[in-house]
């Protein structure tokens, strides 16, 4: 299974982030390196494209246009700083399956009830965790609904699910204490106001409930300093913090646990906080750390100029040609695997006190 790192299954106001939790137990072990990694690097794992939803008004359609590829429009202060076309979304798909094999096959951690009535997916892309990853299956109960600021999901879907365009970073059109369960995932580089998002988040959800994180670390790291500090590799991080800087939404959500922080602040309880290494590539000798680092390489070399085309034009003033140089470099670094690079995921949860009125 995945590497479990520090900050394993901590528990607010017990340890620090840093220190190693007890239950369950983390594994601190460094990833280890094939010695007889295979010639070809490439790998063929494949995603379903997402189609087109129903006809809305023009004015939620407002997309623009950078170097070829399509994102939503930053009318507002609703943005996301990577496409939202379909060659993106592919690559998030695939993502997505990468990150149920570092999960172990759950889609969740929290310790849901079955009978739970409401379930809510803030940033739901393409919708595939509540599709595909069958968590609207899973809970059939449920009344499941995916939030989301571009129209990117697909119209046939599980009867227990639906989806509503709607800008996390505002005031949330959901009841109060009307959700069993909120799930986000890599809102990474997207939220000004992480205490608001959760006091949002904490607002909606029922006494009991749990609301539950998923972030990413923009930074590759390695445990044998094969990662050069003038590889494209150790400068992918950089790029994207320094963008986050320059936009006001930080990329640095897991470096600064800005989450559990904010779950913390808006009064949530039992939080729990969990580290993965998650490598980038078909480098590692474990045959699990290995597929998960199969999908990471796909998923990126699907689309890496629609992940850095962006950010690297904000950080640095890019070129579409100097945005080539960079993925074309990145690229021979991944397929070549002397680079044992991975970057961390966190997880965390917490759950809304019984006794609030």
């Amino acid at each position: 299974m995945a590497v479990e790192t520090e900050a394993s299954a901590q528990r607010t106001g017990s340890k620090s982030p840093t220190e190693l939790g007890s239950s369950p137990p983390g594994n601190e072990a460094p990833l280890e390196a094939d010695d007889n990694p295979a010639e070809d690097g490439d790998s063929a794992f494949g995603s379903e494209p997402a189609s087109s939803t129903t006809s809305i008004t023009s004015s939620i359609l407002e997309y623009r246009t950078v170097h070829g590829r399509r994102y939503h429009s930053d009318r507002g202060d609703a943005a996301y700083w990577a496409p939202n076309d379909e060659q993106q979304n592919e690559s998030m798909d695939i993502n997505h399956h990468q990150l149920t094999l570092v999960l172990g096959g759950k889609l969740h951690l929290s310790p849901l009830k079955q009978d739970i009535q409401r379930a809510l997916d803030i940033g739901t892309g393409t919708g595939i965790w509540a599709i595909h990853g069958d968590f609207a299956d899973e809970f059939p109960n449920a009344e499941v609904t995916g939030t989301d600021i571009s129209v990117i999901q697909p119209q046939w879907v599980p009867p227990n699910l639906k989806f509503e365009i709607e800008d996390c970073t505002q005031a949330w059109t959901f009841d109060e204490n009307s959700i069993d369960y909120v799930h986000m995932r890599y809102l990474i580089g997207s939220i000004r106001d992480w205490p608001a998002l959760m006091k949002e988040a904490f607002r909606v959800c029922k006494p009991g409930g749990y609301v539950e994180s998923y972030e990413g670390s923009p930074d590759m790291e390695s445990d044998d300093d094969t990662v050069p500090k003038d590889s494209a590799m150790a400068d992918w991080g950089p790029i994207f913090k320094e963008a986050g800087v320059k936009i006001s939404r930080p990329f640095t959500t897991l470096h600064e646990d800005l989450a559990r922080k904010a779950m913390e602040e808006a009064g949530f309880v039992d939080i729990e906080s969990r580290d993965f290494k998650a490598p980038v590539g078909a480098w590692p000798k474990d045959k699990t750390m290995r597929e998960i680092g199969q999908f990471a390489q796909v998923a990126l070399e699907q689309d890496i100029e629609g992940y850095v085309i962006g950010v690297a034009g904000l950080a640095r003033g890019w070129s579409k040609d100097q945005v080539a140089v960079y993925c074309a470099k990145l690229r021979q670094e991944i397929r070549l695997k002397k680079q044992h690079a991975y970057y961390r995921i966190r997880v965390v949860y917490g759950r809304k006190p019984e006794d609030v009125a």
